[in-house]
């Protein structure tokens, strides 16, 4: 096997010793580099004493993974560690997400990122973030100091390293960014018709955010399964979640003052986001319940262009407030853009339609949603855990729960408003009619849930919640109807296909499922596109044109694999009748699964059959290619957004779209002067945990720990990581013996 063709990526070593000194030291005699990135500033001796006194308080032992392994005597100081050790893996990553969260994307970027600041700044104010931070708890004070000593000693210690903004980092940004979801719900607010709005010209909304382009579908999967559906009587717990490439770090969190936590940390936060502590497990899906809302505003504007909105008999004086962002010029200098913004009690007025302005509600408690996310993961058993969800700030997750007591649970996001059910909320309400106003959160008790289901398992898909537990879910009819607006998916029938497959499963065997290569969505629409060849009239010119091509799909068994042609026809077939119907299903208002089983046409389904045949014959000279040699892993560099390379190494994935319903995903697509398929999401971090008297675990990244191509941790789990071959997760400090790479403190 070649290492272009089957893909074995190279492994580099990290720059260090005295060469590494010297490139830094000359980093930072050249000031600003060309990329225009900033050095960091020198630090005050008394700072520099104080962080240095807290990291004698940290160990870091990295293991043969270069998964870090982080102890504080206290949770600060651990979070001091953790936060130091995921810089020293990919500080890029930190500094961007809080480019994002703080609305200062520009400042790296550009102008063209002005819109996407301008809408982050709408709901998220420094002053205000200040004021919280300055509010919070001793104890969460700490730790947000903790956060920031953490990040401005790494800088300190690493002057090679140049951020591209922030140069020093405050102890109130992570209340910026506090709930660790993918995008969050601030992401459904559409950036065209922000910019229409507040530039006062009119915009064209994208046909992504119409919904109208083939993409891989965000969210991911969970599962729990109860002891009385494993053999050896421990609750076991699938953590799949489907995000971005490197989104976030693998990491184990310990302290003195119990915080023993494992799992993934989106860059820049202080605490597991997906993981699990030696008693409980939680794993997050994307949500599909409406807890995010559009009020249309009637905007009455009075002598001196003042406006007010109509609110039942009431006109009120809708709140002004100024924004200025700052953005880099192409010649690398600094200018400025001030907005005027409005907002009603709804929220900020983010677009107009058909003459109203409207206004976005959505959650917005940052210091909630920051207690919620840390304090989980100390939880030790279920009752624990809802304890603390009592703090209602999840708003885009579902929960997948397990613990050593044996209990499971599926729970829905904590943060839902009561609503008249008379309104249709998932278009906008009448902001000027009261009785569309959000009266309070709904309990935890009357939000839809399976708690120990008699079944034994539960899971998600991000579809609905009305098969988490099969025969022992929630109803749908018990229920507003904004408890969901997703609906079903091909992955909820696969898990529940692989799920009652097993009566007693193990930690290998719900592995297994997880990988499980079956594809729900062909075996419902190949059929039908069978069906259509057959009704073809003998001698017709297409009969015979598709008749080898059919012949494949009628006797594949809908499985992927990458020796697999079928899958390669399949995939390309199903994008080719996806593409021209994406309006036409939206219109009728149904999810495209359904909408190409149910209304797609004949000749739609044999012409895109054609038009497969076709690119695939064109880009790779046959219409029969093996679905590894299309479908890629490739990680050339660092870079946060890659290029990629037909020429380059990469290595075969057998696993395809979610969209189809893999429960293994891979988001994959041609790129610019590319002909295969890369990956840039799908699974990332996979865990499947088990609870007994000693925890298991078992656990695989993609790529690798490491952001740095010249670190052996670059890429040396690619192998693992297509094939589901977790690793053991070193969780107990004898797990470690035999498998450390090395032992350190910051800065050292």
């Amino acid at each position: 096997m070649t290492n272009l063709q089957n893909g074995r990526l190279s492994r580099r070593r990290v720059l260090g010793g005295a060469a590494g000194l010297a490139a830094g030291a000359a980093a930072v005699a050249t000031g600003l580099p060309s990329g225009g990135a900033l050095a960091a500033p020198k630090q005050n001796a008394p700072d520099l004493a104080r962080w240095r006194r807290q990291a004698a308080h940290v160990t870091i032992t990295r293991d043969d993974w270069g998964i870090p392994h982080v102890v504080g005597r206290t949770d600060a100081d651990a979070v001091f560690g953790m936060i130091y050790a995921q810089a020293e893996d990919d500080f890029d990553r930190i500094e961007r997400n809080y480019l994002v969260s703080l609305g200062r994307l520009a400042e790296a970027e550009g102008e063209s990122a002005i819109w996407q600041d301008l809408r982050q700044r709408l709901f998220i104010d420094p002053g205000v973030l200040k004021r919280y931070y300055a509010e919070s708890p001793a104890w969460l004070r700490k730790l947000m100091q903790a956060w920031a000593d953490g990040l401005n000693y790494f800088l300190a210690t690493h002057p090679e390293v140049r951020p591209r903004v922030i140069t020093r980092f405050e102890p109130w940004m992570p209340l910026s960014f506090s709930e660790g979801s993918i995008g969050g719900d601030i992401e459904r607010v559409p950036l065209t018709q922000l910019e229409a709005f507040y530039d006062n010209r009119q915009v064209e909304m994208t046909d992504e955010e119409r919904g109208l382009l083939f993409r891989e579908p965000s969210g991911s999967n969970g599962m729990a399964i109860a002891p009385s559906h494993t053999r050896d009587g421990h609750a076991l717990l699938l953590i799949n979640p489907h995000t971005s490439f490197f989104f976030r770090s693998e990491q184990h969190v310990t302290s003195g003052e119990g915080l023993n936590a494992y799992g993934a940390a989106t860059w820049g936060q202080l605490f597991i986001y997906q993981g699990f502590n030696e008693d409980t497990g939680w794993m997050h899906t994307s949500s599909g319940v409406d807890n995010v809302d559009e009020f249309a505003e009637t905007i009455v504007t009075k002598a001196g262009g003042r406006h007010y909105y109509r609110y039942g008999d009431a006109l009120r004086p809708v709140t002004k407030k100024t924004i200025t962002l700052s953005y880099r010029t192409a010649d690398g200098a600094r200018a400025k853009r001030t907005f005027t913004t409005f907002a009603t009690h709804h929220g900020p007025i983010v677009r107009e339609a058909d003459g109203k302005w409207i206004a976005f509600a959505l959650m917005n408690k940052p210091v909630e949603a920051l207690l919620q996310s840390f304090l989980r993961t100390k939880t030790r058993d279920y009752a624990d855990f809802m304890q603390v969800a009592g703090y209602k700030a999840n708003s885009s997750n579902n929960t997948l729960f397990a613990d050593s007591k044996g209990e499971i649970a599926f729970l829905v996001p904590q943060f839902m408003p009561v609503r008249d059910d008379r309104f249709d909320y998932r278009k906008p309400v009448d902001g000027s009619d009261p009785a569309t106003d959000w009266r309070g959160l709904h309990s935890l008790k009357s939000l839809p849930q399976a708690v120990n289901p008699k079944n034994g398992w539960a899971f998600n898909t991000n579809n609905w919640p009305w098969t988490a537990a099969g025969p022992y879910s929630p109803k749908a009819e018990d229920y507003p109807r904004y408890f969901d607006q997703a609906g079903e998916n091909p992955r909820g029938p696969q898990a529940i296909r692989v799920l009652t497959a097993q009566p007693h499963f193990t930690p290998q065997s719900l592995i297994a499922a997880a990988f499980d290569t079956y594809l729900t969505a062909f075996a419902r629409l190949v059929p039908q596109l069978v069906a259509a060849w057959d009704k073809l009239p003998a001698g017709d010119q297409q009969r015979a044109r598709l008749a080898d091509p059919i012949d494949l799909l009628r006797g594949w068994d809908y499985r992927w694999g990458a020796e697999s042609t079928a899958t390669s026809l399949a995939v390309f077939w199903g994008e080719a009748l996806w593409a021209p119907l994406s309006q036409a299903a939206r219109d009728a208002g149904l999810s495209m699964w359904d909408y190409l089983a149910e209304r797609a046409t004949d000749a739609q389904r044999l012409t895109a059959l054609e038009e497969a045949v076709a690119r695939l014959t064109q880009d790779f000279g046959s219409w029969q290619v093996p679905w590894g040699q299309i479908n890629r892993f490739q990680r050339n560099d660092g870079a946060i957004t890659q290029t990629f390379d037909d020429t380059k190494p990469s290595y075969p994935v057998p696993f395809t779209s979610a969209q189809w319903g893999s429960l293994a995903s891979f988001g994959a697509r041609r790129y610019p002067g590319t002909k295969r398929y890369y990956g840039t999401s799908g699974n990332s971090f996979v865990a499947v945990v088990e609870f007994g008297p000693k925890l298991r675990a078992w656990a695989v990244t993609a790529g690798g720990a490491s952001g740095h191509p010249d670190s052996p941790h670059f890429d040396d789990q690619v192998e693992r990581y297509a094939s589901g071959d977790l690793r053991p997760v070193y969780f107990y400090p004898q797990d470690l013996k035999g498998h450390i790479e090395r032992i350190y403190q910051p800065g050292n």
